[in-house]
């Protein structure tokens, strides 16, 4: 297999334009690897199959944007959870609607099947979570206790529990057959966005926002692991199928955890960015993520990364050491395990339901017959690829005359293209230019610059070659004069320098040919190249250590005063780079804005917003959508109510904050429909905030 030849641990598989707006949910079939769902803003669900670009079946019928989607365990049924609340579970083999389902007030957050049986789980940003039967209208039972947006639902694979983990930073257990909620577990300190049983053991996997893993024991209903090192927020979990570690998905990177005692196993770069969902298949897990109307797949070969050994040190894993056993082995030997019914018939599920009153109550659930009917004409599966539908959907009662197809690894580049790319590049350029002139070296008593990097051209798109000036008079014995810099003619620079690429930044093929004219050779030296190689390393190392310093300023002045001053800090010491660092931390914490901090960072955001870097105008639209969001009504009630009579400096005060921040708003609206004409998905997003800030024109 080509997979089995190559040096590549990870790799994306393909990126492609999944809808004809932004994509707002992913989800992989586990049980293949190989199905994908998305759900986009254009109120569509797209069924493909992973690493083909065409789309094999597009579901239509929902009104509203759709939020959530999850396949069911034989991946033969899809359900999707809109904007508006409604949720409507499509039938594949059949190719059409099965299900309509009625009930939440709100948003969908999400969708979980059970492993067996007819049942299906949701929750809302109305904070239920309702319990329903495909088979019939109406759900069956509701589970309430949440005081925040359910983000992540999961059954026990026995079938008899349910899992629900919260904005509200708690995880909750529910008992099935009786109804209620058995426990609760409350040590993550902010929102928990995933959560995955194991599957063969009595142990339940958290990971939140706080950037950690949490690993709790469901007899004894106690905490027996924190797994950290994750420098982002944990947006994806998974156990092997044998349950010996656990794969964690994170901001570009996947990370392998053991249990008991706790540690990393191994740490491996994925450009994949917020990861969305993780499937395991032959050996390989497949990680896909969207941005905008974008969704990419990557892959990670398991046969090459590392799933034992690795010694804990005050929480670090140090893998060049022996994995001392823990004195009180308390592991997966003494831990019960999960007991499967001996049939999958839904009738073996005891379920507790609500009473037929509850369930006729005037929320929507219950709707006629007729509009049942006209809801699924309206309804339908559009086949755009026959022959992919009739290999992954053919029923499974059709008699085949040849043994079906079993899935393979998915091949990987047997080296990166781009290292090969400027290799053969650096080798005609040495051959066709032996000169080169000497590059002014860089004065050591010069003032050291903040330099930002420069996106280079993929060298086997690009054409371009480096042009010297050869000239043909005779050295003198006098210096001559110095000539003309003449720039190098390459591809025109694109404007915004992308948060994820895979084009080296700063690379010049050029530094590496010879600097003296007197080498004519076309070989470097050892010395030469290494000289070439170092070249600009201290001048980073400067700008590193002086960021670090300034980070640690911010972070004294925090912890010292308050956030207003240490964001005060941030803006003064005019490096963006700085402010993006602090936003992407409150950002995540909606709770610590105040009116303060807007007037202080609005102007820093309309910066963020010009900015050339993609994830410099991520954060500013972020930190505007949250400012829009909190603020907005009070600042227009606040400009709107009438004069009161007597002094009131508070009100005055606020009144003052209110106007600027009014003022600066409104400069930045005009900035984002300017955005907003873009093509692109750049575009894209900035008319996303231009519908948010169009109270800004009343």
């Amino acid at each position: 297999m080509a997979a089995a030849n190559t040096t590549k641990i990870s790799w994306r598989l393909q990126e492609f334009e999944a809808h004809s707006s932004s994509v707002s949910c992913l989800a992989l079939g586990k049980s293949s690897g190989r199905l994908l769902a998305t759900g986009g803003k254009d109120c569509r669900v797209n069924i493909w199959a992973v690493s083909k670009a065409n789309c094999i079946m597009s579901l239509t019928g929902h009104k509203n944007p759709v939020e959530c989607v999850q396949f069911n365990m034989s991946e033969e049924q899809v359900v999707a959870g809109s904007q508006s609340g409604s949720i409507r579970v499509w039938d594949l083999e059949a190719a059409k609607i099965l299900r309509t389902l009625m009930g939440h007030k709100a948003n969908i957050t999400s969708l979980g099947f059970h492993p067996f049986g007819d049942f299906l789980a949701s929750s809302s940003m109305d904070t239920n979570i309702k319990l329903w039967d495909v088979r019939r209208k109406g759900y069956v039972f509701r589970y309430k206790g949440h005081t925040a947006a359910v983000r992540s639902l999961a059954f026990s694979p026995d079938g008899k529990w349910l899992a629900s983990a919260s904005d509200d930073s708690t995880v909750k257990l529910w008992d099935l057959t009786q109804g209620k909620m058995i426990t609760e577990f409350k040590s993550h300190t902010a929102a928990v966005n995933i959560i995955q049983f194991h599957p063969n053991e009595y142990l339940l996997a958290s990971g939140s926002s706080d950037r950690t893993i949490k690993l709790w024991d469901l007899e004894k209903f106690t905490m027996i692991g924190s797994l950290e090192g994750d420098t982002t927020p944990v947006r994806s979990v998974f156990f092997s199928s044998d349950g010996s570690c656990l794969y964690s998905g994170a901001t570009d990177s996947l990370r392998i955890f053991g249990w008991e005692p706790n540690r990393c196993f191994d740490v491996v770069p994925v450009g994949w960015g917020k990861v969305s969902d993780l499937a395991v298949c032959n050996q390989q897990l497949i990680g896909v993520s969207h941005q905008l109307s974008c969704v990419s797949s990557y892959v990670v070969d398991l046969k090459r990364v590392k799933k034992s050994g690795g010694a804990v040190i005050r929480g670090i894993v140090q893998d060049d050491q022996p994995l001392s056993e823990p004195g009180d082995p308390k592991g997966s030997a003494l831990r019960r395990n999960y007991e499967r019914p001996t049939t999958t018939s839904s009738s073996s599920q005891s379920v507790k339901q609500s009473s037929d009153a509850d369930r006729r109550s005037p929320e929507g659930e219950r709707r006629s017959l007729s509009e049942d009917e006209a809801d699924e004409k309206v309804s339908s599966a559009e086949i755009h690829n026959a022959e992919d539908f009739k290999e992954i959907f053919q029923p499974k009662n059709a008699i085949s005359r040849t043994p079906p197809r079993t899935s393979e690894p998915f091949p990987a580049p047997p080296e990166d293209d781009t290292i090969l790319a400027i290799g053969r590049q650096l080798k005609d350029m040495i051959s066709a230019f032996p000169e080169k002139q000497q590059a002014p070296p860089l004065s050591s008593s010069a003032p050291v610059q903040r330099v930002e990097p420069t996106v280079v051209s993929s060298i086997k798109r690009s054409t371009a070659s480096v042009v010297v000036p050869v000239t043909s008079n005779p050295p003198s014995s006098a210096p001559p004069p110095p000539p003309p810099v003449t720039m190098a003619t390459s591809k025109p620079h694109p404007k915004i320098i992308l948060s994820t690429r895979n084009e080296p930044i700063g690379l010049n093929v050029s530094d590496f040919l010879p600097l003296s004219p007197l080498n004519r050779g076309g070989a470097l030296s050892d010395d030469e190249a290494l000289s070439q190689l170092k070249k600009g390393h201290d001048t980073m190392c400067v700008m590193l250590r002086s960021r670090h310093r300034n980070l640690e300023t911010v972070r004294s002045v925090w912890a010292r005063e308050d956030i207003k001053r240490a964001l005060d800090a941030a803006v003064s010491m005019n490096d963006l780079s700085i402010v993006v660092d602090i936003l992407n931390i409150i950002n995540l914490q909606p709770s610590l804005w105040k009116l303060d901090l807007c007037t202080t960072i609005l102007p820093p955001i309309d910066q963020l917003l010009h900015s050339k870097y993609e994830s410099y105008i991520q954060t500013g639209c972020t930190s505007l959508k949250l400012i829009m969001k909190h603020f907005w009504m009070l600042i227009s009630d606040t400009l709107k109510a009438t004069t009161s009579v007597g002094v009131d400096i508070t009100r005055e005060e606020r009144h003052q904050k209110c106007r600027s921040c009014c003022r600066q708003l409104k400069n930045l609206s005009n900035v984002v429909k300017n955005k907003a004409e873009q093509v692109g998905r750049h575009g894209s997003a900035f008319r996303e905030l231009q519908l948010i800030m169009t109270p800004l024109d009343d």
